[in-house]
């Protein structure tokens, strides 16, 4: 990668993840508040709860999601370690999202079974 391309990136890179951390936090903190606040106030009834339930993820199914993908991700990168590949060889990028997508695809059919329990 030329120095003149890392040296636009590379601050894009930094900015766009600052900023996209403080959204997050700023949006689940301000979910966290208004979801207080209502069932101080006592505007909690069935079709709240619904509400509540839909924004809300099931934290054993996340977690299997990140640890697919990141086992997949990973699994990939070692692949390409013993693939010989030149420098403008899209080759580690297709790998990287074959793979990612498998860990997916995998989720999402360990997903579907466990639901049509």
């Amino acid at each position: 990668m030329s120095n003149a391309l890392k040296d636009v990136l590379m601050p894009l890179v930094i900015m766009g993840s600052f900023g996209g951390t403080i959204y997050f936090f700023t949006k689940v903190m301000t979910d966290y508040i208004l979801k207080k606040r209502m069932i101080e106030k006592g505007f909690v009834n069935e079709d709240t709860q619904a509400i509540f339930k839909q924004h809300t993820n099931d934290g054993s199914f996340s977690a299997l999601k990140w640890g697919l993908i990141i086992f997949f991700a990973g699994l990939s990168l070692i692949i390409m370690e013993f693939i010989p590949t030149g420098p403008e060889s899209p080759l580690p990028y297709g790998l990287f999202a074959l793979s990612v997508s498998l860990g997916f695809l995998i989720y999402y059919y360990l997903l579907k079974k466990e639901t049509n329990k």
